[in-house]
Formats: structure tokens, C-alpha cells, sequence
């Protein structure tokens, strides 16, 4: 199963150093069949791609928890086995969930298929949403707005081997 992590550029420094995702049972997202359900597709793609957009949401908040992390989102794609990630039935149509999976971790970086991560000239647009989150979740409008912001830029795709260019001070 594919699962999408968000991370930050500080958690993919870290995941680069020390060679693994997660210390124990991590977040992350994937096509379970609550996302099926909520995005009416069945092309596998924009499945993905919705999974993907969850991460990078689940990515802003990790941001704005941290106010020291580089403002740009980032979301590793990895493989796991099917039994490795499981999804809270509890949870499943709960909007703030949707894609959800626990990934049972560690996971080794190298099963990792690709990591997207906000060009630099998202930066601004990062950070003023991380700013606006909670105003957004708590129903205002206009910090909504500002969160679509940052939701407008795509995330670029890098090879795993691009990650120590990532992860070096100056990216």
C-alpha cells in the first residue's frame, strides 16, 4: 500500500539521519475506503493525488507547531505492506480524517518511492497559512482563504536521492 507522511524539513533531516520514518506507529495517509467514499473516483491517480493533498494539509499543521521549521510542506510517498497501515473505523468519515492510516514504524527511508516538497517561492505562502490554521478550523472565512493559498502551489516531485540536497542548510 502506498501511504503518504507528512513531515517537515526538519522530520525529513531527521528521517535522513537516521535512515528511518517514524520511532513507533506514525500518521500518514492513503486511499482507505472513507477517502473512496468522500472523493467519488475510482481512478486510482486522483485517489492518490487526494491522499497526497491530505498529507501536505497534515504537513501545514506540523508547521504550524512549529514556528522554527523551514515554511514549505513536505510528503514522503513510501510503500508499505498492506498490514502495516490500518485505518480507524471509529474515525473513518470524520472530515478531519479522511485518509487517515497508523503505519505500524519504524519504516526504512529506502522503501521510500518519492518525496514533494514546496518549491522555495512557496515559503510565503506556507507560512501565512500555517498562521491562519487554527482561525480556519475554528470557521473563519478569510484565514480559509489563506490556507487555500498555500493549497494552490503543487508540490514538486524529488527522487529519494535528492533528499541530502533537501535537507541541506540553504535549500
Amino acid at each position: 500500500m502506498r501511504v503518504y507522511v507528512p513531515l517537515t524539513l526538519s522530520g525529513l533531516a531527521e528521517a535522513h539521519r537516521t535512515g528511518e520514518l517514524g520511532a513507533g506507529r506514525f500518521v500518514a495517509y492513503a486511499v482507505t475506503p472513507a477517502l473512496r467514499e468522500w472523493y467519488l473516483s475510482e481512478d486510482i491517480e486522483e485517489l492518490e493525488y487526494a491522499a497526497l493533498s491530505r498529507a501536505a494539509l497534515a504537513s501545514l499543521r506540523l508547521l504550524a507547531a512549529d514556528p522554527g521549521a523551514p515554511r514549505r510542506r513536505v510528503v514522503v510517498a513510501v510503500d508499505v505492506p498492506d498490514r502495516a497501515a490500518s485505518a480507524d473505523p471509529d474515525r473513518g468519515l470524520d472530515p478531519a480524517a479522511l485518509g487517515e492510516v497508523r503505519v505500524a514504524g519504524p519504516v526504512p527511508l529506502v522503501k521510500a518511492a518519492s518525496v514533494h516538497v514546496d518549491a522555495a517561492d512557496a515559503a510565503a505562502d506556507v507560512a501565512a497559512a500555517a498562521e491562519a490554521l487554527r482561525a480556519a478550523d475554528d470557521g473563519d472565512d478569510d484565514a480559509q482563504f489563506v490556507v487555500d493559498g498555500a493549497e494552490d502551489h503543487e508540490l514538486l516531485w524529488y527522487a529519494t536521492q535528492e533528499i541530502p540536497n533537501l535537507v541541506s542548510p540553504g535549500s
